[in-house]
């Protein structure tokens, strides 16, 4: 099921249930960015109800951003405090009026220096992460309906967790192949795909797992739809 198609199915329960909000206009587009301060870490919260989500590095700043929407409702509230050296970035959508023929995407690049906690919760629609290339901590992605595709792929230096959650829809996930890798999945209607790392009882891991000395935990499960880990 293409996101598309799944984002549509969603608007459409939501339609029966609360009504649909059908006052969209032409695309507004938005540029913010958050210059990087002396906090020695980063929070970040992204809360999006349905659209075209994409995160990646490579932001001089702690954040850049590019946001693009046609309901008024769907403007996201960007809110940024330091505390005690860690830097609280929250980007949100506070509406989820739905829209026929909405537009709704954000763009968001992180600083890859920065070490980062990412936290995603994405109602229904298509999400993006190209992150590999960040000094992360840890990863938590919670999703509806849609496809996601979740990139790894880099050089860290420290280990992390990962935990995602889906309910249907496609997730792929790329993971870096020098690493220790510890990875769980389970499918609820769907199947699951795992390449590039050794099967042992409910998990996988990569080859000399318990020797790496950066190591990321995946934990991932779906309720309808395929999920792939790919070791590449």
């Amino acid at each position: 099921m293409k996101a598309k198609s799944v984002w549509l199915f969603a608007l459409v329960l939501g339609a029966t249930s609360c009504g649909v909000n059908m006052q969209s206009g032409p695309v507004q587009h938005e540029t913010r960015s958050i210059l990087r301060d002396k906090s020695d870490s980063a929070h970040v919260n992204l809360r999006m109800g349905g659209g075209d989500l994409r995160i990646s590095g490579g932001a001089q700043d702690l954040m850049s951003a590019d946001f693009n929407y046609n309901v008024a409702a769907w403007k996201p509230d960007v809110r940024y405090d330091s505390t005690a050296g860690v830097a609280n970035l929250n980007i949100e959508q506070t509406s989820n009026q739905t829209s026929w023929n909405g537009t709704n995407k954000w763009d968001v690049r992180l600083n890859n220096d920065v070490p980062t906690d990412i936290a995603v919760r994405l109602g229904g629609g298509e999400a993006h992460f190209n992150i590999g290339a960040l000094a992360l901590r840890g990863v938590e992605i919670e999703m509806g309906a849609g496809d996601m595709d979740l990139d790894l792929r880099g050089a860290p230096k420290h280990s992390y967790d990962v935990r995602v959650r889906g309910g249907a829809g496609e997730a792929t996930i790329h993971l870096p192949h020098d690493v220790g890798i510890y990875a769980q999945a389970k499918g609820g209607l769907g199947d699951i795909k795992v390449t590039g790392l050794q099967r042992e009882g409910d998990h996988w891991i990569s080859a000399g797992y318990g020797y790496a000395k950066v190591q990321i935990h995946l934990d991932v499960s779906g309720g309808v739809g395929q999920i792939n880990v790919l070791a590449d």
